[in-house]
């Protein structure tokens, strides 16, 4: 194997981390179909580049909005596009309230159970006692019996699999929760009803039956789970967006033509054309042509970099203006996405949240339940007979049905979305949020987070010239480049409203810049690196930034500074995490001087600079180890730290990547919006607490009371008044549910 394929074969996300992009030139190019720069990927330093338009298509930041092509959010409607609507739930284990299902159906067909269960439900509830008792509208009818024991068995059929099917799981897993809580609800009402509806049918006994408990239970769980599910469909999958990223088919060399083949197919050491706009299938090393190519997808970062022979290519990075040969050098898991997707995963599964406390409350319902039924059924069957610790073992199970509890997390999770939504924050992964109740730590990732990552003017001093005319010369000059220093130019001489003006004869100055004649007059833009060598007497612009003069033969009539700005709400955001007793940290791959600089400007004392996706995770590791851990970021380099952090918010204008690794996505621009997430969780985990004792509570003392423990004090409970409490607890958790605000 040549050097450079094993070089390119040992390449992983480390290498990415590695790049100060702070101080970059202002390049010219020789030509504008070259735009040379041959750089090592792995260790550009852009901190010491001139004013050069040949390597300019390469230094400047554009927003990241404008380079993903694999974006499909759209932020007027705040929608995503999931393709794992239909996805499988039999790994769903960690859903709040409905936690420990293994389960093989996908939304639509629960949402179809739930619709034939409510249309089930209808008619019954005109049918059927509540609880022995006819109420006002209750019908009553030679063979209503009949009816009733038809619609409870066809609801049974129809809605009780989900519930089954994951109690048979968490059983199997040896720890029961909620499912196990629901199925041991809906086999002892159904059951013992139909044992009353034969012995009452049959033998002219007067037994009570619950089918009106039974039937409302299906209900109340399925729409509970349904809510949950929905909540769960927007989470997305990282590793199958990576996936996306490199192009189904390649064309690959065969002799002297090229004939598309599935990218999957692909070989190291095959050859693959790879044309302007297409995106690369796999690692490799240009063999021929020149282009830039835009890694703002792998790097976060959108600087369009130089690729000529030799240079080493990224599968899934975009190729933008050139048509390049590529020789295959990594595939599959050896490339730099497999490495990526391996990583993510690895993340994904260590860091799956904890148990929620409904599950924790629903297992330790049922085994309360359980436990106090069989009690009540040994001793009171010694005390008074079978008869009647029968009846008080059922009530025992009754009272434990969670229909409360079913509801208590899900409506909390459905009023959390639709207020996070209002402030511009998509809720994907409700567990995360609802249990992030306390913050210690702010990471988050400088570009595209706390600056805009576009090159903007941020300065113009015109030497008492004309502002409006210098700009309007430098646009002239720098029209026809498509670099984002060029455009951030050209943008401000439009926002400005410089007139328009035409260059001639505009020529590159290799190493230095772009010069042309405007107005019949020769201008030059160039960096301060040209005017040192050329003697011209200047005085060096105090900014940030890349900076450049703007000269008229030898005499310098401008000078402008350009960079990526600080986004308007990123003080007010650190401000308010201060306030908080909150900790911002700064998590870049730019270098140490570039983190400095924004960390100063931003009052923030601690930052992490070059570091790689890799070690972004170590980094919220460390930090979770000290408490817990929100993780801010835009670009596939965040991913795995997304994914690692107990809390995660993606930035709407990143990438797909990120946002499927995140709990919640900002669609709005205002970083303050954070804030009120985090407001939003503290008060949403509160109302979890408050919802799981309303329905949970009354069974701490409802079921050792329905169990004769009591008894001795001549404090018993019948079933009607143990389902009248519970009924309540359910419309109480539904209103304390509906007061929950940011």
């Amino acid at each position: 194997m040549k050097k450079e394929d094993s070089e390119m074969k040992d390449m992983n996300m480390d290498d990415m981390g590695h790049m100060d992009h702070e101080k970059i030139g202002h390049m010219h190019h020789d030509d504008h179909e070259g735009h040379k720069m041959n750089m090592d990927h792995g260790k550009m330093d852009h901190g010491n580049m001139t004013h050069d338009h040949q390597e300019h298509e390469h230094d400047a930041q554009q927003h990241k909005s404008d380079e993903m092509s694999h974006m499909d959010m759209n932020h007027d409607g705040h929608k995503m596009d999931h393709d794992h609507m239909n996805m499988d739930h039999g790994s769903m284990a960690g859903m709040a309230g409905m936690g420990g299902m293994h389960m093989h159906m996908n939304h639509g067909d629960m949402k179809k159970r739930l619709w034939w269960s409510l249309g089930l439900l209808i008619p019954l509830l005109f049918v059927t006692p509540f609880m022995g008792v006819d109420l006002p509208f209750t019908l009553t009818f030679p063979g209503s019996n009949w009816v009733t024991a038809l619609l409870a068995t066809a609801m049974y059929v129809v809605g009780t699999k989900p519930f089954f099917s994951g109690a048979k799981g968490e059983l199997q897993d040896k720890k029961p929760a909620m499912m196990s809580l629901i199925s041991m609800g809906l086999l002892v009402t159904y059951w013992v009803s139909m044992y009353a509806f034969v012995a009452n049918t049959f033998f002219g006994m007067d037994t009570m039956d619950y089918f009106f408990e039974f039937a409302s239970l299906v209900v109340i769980m399925l729409l509970g789970h349904v809510i949950e599910m929905q909540a769960t469909m927007a989470a997305g999958n990282a590793t199958s967006e990576l996936s996306k990223l490199t192009p189904e088919t390649a064309h690959v060399k065969h002799g002297d033509s090229f004939m598309d083949m599935p990218a999957s197919s692909l070989k190291p050491d095959m050859e693959v054309q790879v044309q302007a706009g297409e995106s690369f299938p796999a690692d490799g090393v240009v063999l021929s042509g020149s282009s830039q190519v835009n890694e703002s997808l792998m790097t976060g970062e959108s600087k369009p970099v130089k690729k000529e022979k030799d240079a080493k290519v990224i599968g899934g990075t975009i190729n933008d203006d050139g048509t390049l040969l590529v020789r295959v050098t990594a595939v599959g898991d050896d490339s730099f996405l497999g490495h990526l997707k391996s990583t993510l995963s690895e993340t994904e599964q260590s860091s799956s949240k904890a148990e929620s406390l409904a599950n924790k409350v629903a297992g330790w319902l049922f085994w309360v339940g359980l436990v106090s039924a069989v009690l009540a059924l040994v001793v009171w069957t010694a005390i008074s007979g079978f008869s009647q610790s029968f009846n008080m073992a059922v009530t025992t199970l009754i009272i434990a049905c969670p229909h409360a509890l079913g509801l208590a997390i899900p409506l909390v999770i459905q009023r959390t979305k639709a207020i996070a939504a209002k402030d511009g924050i998509l809720i994907k992964k409700h567990g995360a949020v609802l249990q992030a109740k306390h913050l210690d730590y702010v990471l988050m990732d400088k570009t595209g987070t706390l600056t805009t990552g576009q090159f903007d003017v941020q300065k113009i001093d015109s030497k008492n010239n004309d502002e409006q005319n210098v700009l309007a010369v430098m646009a002239a000059l720098e029209n026809q480049s498509s670099h984002p220093l060029a455009k951030a130019i050209v943008k401000k001489a439009n926002e400005e409203k410089a007139s328009s003006k035409q260059a001639e004869n505009v020529q590159t100055m290799k190493g230095f810049g772009v010069k042309g004649s405007v107005d019949g007059k020769e201008y030059a833009i160039v960096n301060g690196r040209y005017l040192d060598e050329q003697g011209i007497d200047y005085e060096k612009m105090d900014a940030d930034g890349t900076v450049s003069y703007l000269i008229e033969g030898k005499e310098v009539v401008a000078s402008i500074a350009l960079g990526d700005s600080i986004k308007d709400s990123a003080a007010d955001f650190v401000k308010q995490l201060h306030d908080r007793h909150i900790t911002p940290v700064i998590v870049t791959g730019d270098g140490d001087q570039t983190a400095a600089k924004v960390a100063q400007i931003l009052n923030i004392d601690e930052y992490k600079a070059n570091v790689s996706p890799q070690d972004k995770i170590d980094i919220v590791k460390q930090y979770q180890q000290q408490g817990k851990v929100m993780m801010i970021g835009d670009g596939i380099n965040d991913a795995p730290a997304l994914a690692q952090a107990d809390l995660s918010v993606a930035i709407g204008a990143g990438t797909d990547v990120a946002q499927a690794s995140a709990d919640a996505v900002l669609i709005s621009k205002s970083l303050y919006k954070i804030i009120d997430l985090i407001s939003l969780a503290h008060n949403a985990n509160q109302k979890e607490i408050q919802n799981l004792w309303w329905g949970a509570g009354y069974n701490i003392l409802a079921i050792p009371t329905a169990a004769g423990v009591f008894a001795g004090l001549g404090i018993m409970i019948n079933p009607m008044i143990g389902a009248i409490v519970m009924s309540l607890s359910t419309l109480i958790v539904a209103g304390n549910a509906m007061l929950l605000h940011k």
